[in-house]
């Protein structure tokens, strides 16, 4: 196991593990699941989109190199289980863990696939991809439509703005942490943004359609 050393990335992405960690732990609280299951769901969604973007990279999973990665989650489930308040309540701190979460990890994912060579298109879209995979893989399991298909709302968007900002910042030599947390900022307040004024994209299928069944 390699000694890890404490960068403004490494620092992002657990946060990001906590952040999302806490929506699963706080999304198993709701749906009735034991402890048990919400440190599974816990960590499920807090490494499951850094080991997608690590399996995407040809790496080991940074979380089973160090399984200090797994302590992020096991205390989000723990601070649910402590002071949770009634589950009837929990829907609103789901969203807002997750929009933290999304935020760092769009960040987090886009600098490991620039540090892997990638190019920053493609380091974007994986970026994304590191973002969105923990909430998909938790509202799946969790049974629960996921917030990337729910057409009242924007859930991408915000990560794909981040993802992108990151790859141009990273090709103009902006790559120091200040300009990183920015973004993440920038990110977590427009998903925010767009879950108080509930804005949302067009749909796959144009309104002039709206009277035409698709099969």
């Amino acid at each position: 196991m390699e000694e890890t050393t404490l960068t403004m990335p490494l620092v992002l992405d657990l946060f990001g593990v906590f952040f999302f960690g806490l929506s699963g732990a706080l999304l198993a609280a709701r749906r009735g699941f034991d402890i048990i299951g919400s440190l599974l769901l816990a960590g499920l969604t807090g490494i499951g989109g850094g080991i997608i973007r690590d399996v995407i990279l040809g790496q080991v999973p940074t979380a089973f190199n160090d399984p200090f990665y797994f302590v992020p989650p096991a205390l989000a489930a723990l601070l649910v289980f402590l002071v949770a308040p009634g589950v009837q309540r929990l829907m609103r701190p789901v969203l807002l863990f997750d929009a933290a979460g999304l935020a760092l990890f769009c960040i987090t994912g886009t600098i490991k696939a620039l540090e892997a060579g990638m190019n920053p298109v493609a380091s974007a879209l994986l970026g994304v991809t590191s973002a969105v995979g923990g909430g998909l893989l938790r509202d799946v399991v969790a049974n629960k439509t996921p917030e990337l298909f729910n057409p009242r709302d924007i859930y991408a968007i915000p990560a794909i703005l981040g993802a992108g900002l990151i790859a141009w910042f990273w090709e103009l030599g902006l790559t120091s942490g200040g300009w990183q947390l920015s973004v993440a900022i920038v990110v977590f307040l427009l998903r925010i943004l767009a879950l108080t004024f509930h804005w949302r994209v067009p749909k796959a299928v144009g309104p002039w359609h709206r009277d035409v069944r698709l099969h």
